[in-house]
């Protein structure tokens, strides 16, 4: 297809694909499908190789949240019976971060339920970090606490946080439609204030609420305009209990053809597949790594995810290898340089699911089948008695 090899080659220069070239991904046929990975495959292995990074997720503070996200299940309101417990402890948070870095992880991601945290908030997430890095040379920390204001994320990187992550999620256009307690304008501030503090930039989008192929691209131009060093790809667990638990859009071939075109417009960042694959790629996410060079490790906030033996089995059947600690995992001019999503140099660069024609919508996806057998809500790890999956 002239589509993919015109990818291929703008993805290897880190130039911009055009919009209607990014829907036209998102627009093809089964028949081509596995041409669109062998494509993005490409791409991703030629700034990435065949390595596999893996994070291990710490929920340091699980529910009593005040915002109304529609996808998540530690919402305003929730009837989801998740685990509930307000912060852990640092020796607690240091022992769950421990499981995950001796499951091979490399980054520990340390996620609270909230708006956003307040200074003692702050203050307590800092001692948690010290906790950890202390206790594991080399590992890297990435800090998920909600809205940030002023001054927050350079108090997170004096206290050695590595990188933060906050989810743009959807369009735009959309955003209103699955949150009405904070703006989307709120969270590109948040992305915003964590670059220039000095932080690595982490943030992406959900798939299979409901929304357009254009919002999906929508979402992914905004975030490679923002320049995270890394984009998670999650793809929504429909949990019963929230606004969004009837939602079950996506199929594996969908999975695949969004992670192809995120890979397409963002070539030499990390791309990570988030919360969801096991649900909804199930046994084609060995696929998937043809196309996303991040995985999280065992379980997610408030589900259950793979055990973390198989997802290092799935690793090395599938001919990858999991990085290890002392490899860097951007490219070089990215990680010297700071260089964005293709580099402000590159053309056109700046500006938390049957072959189409360019520039035309998608058809829509046929209705994924619900798979709620393999939703299962959390009742091991931090906050619990129980050992962790990792």
């Amino acid at each position: 297809m002239d589509l993919l090899n015109t990818l291929v080659d703008k993805g290897l220069r880190r130039e911009l694909p055009t919009r209607e070239e990014a829907l036209a991904v998102l627009a093809t046929s089964d028949d081509d499908l596995l041409d669109v990975v062998a494509a993005a495959g490409k791409v991703r292995r030629h700034w990435f190789g065949r390595r596999v990074k893996l994070n291990y997720l710490v929920n340091l503070k699980s529910g009593l949240c005040p915002e109304d996200c529609s996808y998540c299940s530690q919402r305003l309101g929730s009837s989801t019976g998740i685990l509930k417990y307000t912060w852990l402890k640092p020796d607690e948070a240091s022992q769950a971060a421990a499981a995950g870095l001796a499951g091979g992880a490399k980054r520990v991601c340390l996620v609270a339920s909230g708006r956003g945290p307040t200074d003692r908030d702050v203050d307590r997430v800092a001692g948690t970090i010290k906790a950890i890095k202390e206790q594991n040379e080399g590992v890297e920390v990435c800090a998920c606490l909600g809205l940030l204001s002023d001054g927050q994320a350079e108090r997170l990187r004096e206290a050695g946080a590595d990188a933060y992550n906050h989810n743009l999620n959807t369009s735009e256009s959309t955003y209103g439609d699955i949150t009405t307690t904070h703006t989307y304008a709120d969270r590109v501030d948040t992305v915003t204030k964590a670059h220039a503090a000095g932080l690595s930039a982490c943030s992406g989008l959900i798939a299979g609420m409901g929304e357009s192929d254009e919002d999906l691209v929508d979402v992914v131009y905004s975030l490679r305009e923002l320049d995270p060093d890394s984009v998670p790809v999650n793809f929504l667990i429909p949990v019963e209990g929230t606004p969004l638990a009837k939602e079950w859009n996506l199929t594996p071939q969908r999975c695949l053809r969004i992670l192809a075109m995120v890979r397409f417009v963002c070539p030499d960042v990390e791309v990570r597949i988030a919360g969801g694959r096991e649900v909804h790629l199930r046994t084609m996410q060995p696929l998937a790594l043809n196309l996303a060079n991040s995985i999280f490790l065992g379980d997610y906030l408030t589900t259950e995810g793979q055990a973390g033996k198989a997802d290092l089995e799935m690793i090395a059947d599938a001919g990858f290898e999991v990085e290890g600690a002392g490899e860097v995992t951007l490219p070089e001019h990215r990680a010297t340089a700071g260089g964005g999503c293709g580099s402000h140099e590159s053309a056109g660069c700046g500006s938390h699911e049957g072959g189409g024609v360019c520039g035309t919508a998608a058809p829509a996806a046929p209705a994924n089948e619900a798979r709620i057998d393999l939703v299962a809500v959390r009742r091991r790890g931090a906050g619990t008695d129980l050992a962790p999956n990792a």
